[in-house]
């Protein structure tokens, strides 16, 4: 039952990533780590002091960190690339595309501050689209994990996984319930964490948490709920999602992003194609950000709980037409 997932804490999830680049350091002298600017907000304190031959200031340069990493794969090294995700993605497409991508080179785009819980820095920095910029990237491994702990997993699993990949993930402090030592996190393996037969719920990022609080009242409605974790976009668990829906036959997919080009589309492409179902789909739609608490931002723009309720209903209905 949803109710019985339990909250660790609450820690950032870009704290996670900080963690775990350190760990990875340490386990791995091929990692070096750059960054435009954004050592402090991408929490890399402790890996600059202990591996200052490993890091690299590029200041406010982003189109330059990107070639200086996809040159640094050359030599063996593994490149982390770091700053907000309107910057690591956004600003610099044309250089993934070109200097990584199009040669398939082992860099690790690492974003903070997606989505719309940046909060008061509003639409400028608040990027929308990066997973749909990135998931249509020939090669590219996309990434978005639920919390802390998987943050730091998929953050260390990387190093290990040949080829490019985009690793996205945010600035508030943030539920923290997936395992503390990141065993439940396997990179294209979608993570189940409640089964159910009435309704399927896929999410990822800050929205996971959202859905399981809209299950929870689901369940307390009588309705047996399916919650899945897509936290890897690229590639997708189909078989994951075709096991889901051909249980349920009606699923809402939930995305800290533009409904244009993100997960909800995802989903849907593999529904089209193997077990059509009625789908509503939870995100920004088609929409800038602005400025203000990330909370109140949520549910401005109709990514909390309650809205995700109502699309579950919604979508119930629709089944039962």
């Amino acid at each position: 039952m949803l109710k019985d997932i339990q909250v660790l804490n609450e820690k950032e999830t870009r704290g996670g990533f900080g963690e775990g680049i350190y760990e990875t350091g340490k386990a791995n002298d091929r990692v070096v780590v750059l960054t435009a600017d954004l050592a402090g907000s991408l929490k890399l304190g402790p890996f600059i002091k202990d591996f200052p031959g490993r890091f690299v200031q590029c200041g406010i340069g982003e189109a330059n960190m990107i070639g200086i990493a996809a040159g640094l794969t050359i030599g063996g090294h593994i490149p982390y690339t770091t700053t907000f995700a309107n910057f690591s993605t956004g600003r610099v497409y044309d250089q993934i595309r070109q200097s990584v991508a199009y040669s398939g080179k082992n860099v690790k785009i690492c974003a903070s501050h997606a989505g719309l819980t940046l909060g008061e820095d509003g639409a400028t920095h608040q990027i929308l689209e990066d997973i749909g910029l990135m998931k249509m990237m020939p090669g590219m491994t996309v990434i978005v994990p639920c919390d802390f702990n998987q943050t730091k997993a998929a953050t260390k699993a990387i190093a290990d996984y040949q080829g490019p990949v985009y690793l996205r993930f945010g600035r508030p402090k943030w539920p923290n319930f997936t395992k503390e030592d990141g065993s439940d996190f396997v990179i294209g393996k979608a993570q189940v964490l409640n089964e159910g037969a009435d309704i399927s719920i896929f999410a990822c990022g800050h929205l996971v948490w959202k859905a399981i609080e809209a299950g929870r009242i689901l369940e307390e409605k009588g309705y047996s709920v399916e919650l899945i974790n897509i936290h890897t976009i690229k590639p997708l668990d189909e078989a994951a999602i075709i096991k889901s829906i051909s249980k349920t036959r009606c699923a809402v997919t939930c995305e800290e992003h533009n409904i244009i080009g993100g997960l909800g589309d995802s989903i849907a492409r593999v529904a089209v194609r193997n077990f059509p179902i009625p789908i509503e789909y939870i995100g920004t739609n088609d929409t800038f950000g602005e400025s203000g608490p990330p909370m109140d931002l949520l549910k401005k723009y109709g990514l909390d709980s309650p809205n995700i309720v109502t699309a579950a209903e919604k979508v119930l209905k629709r089944k039962s037409a």
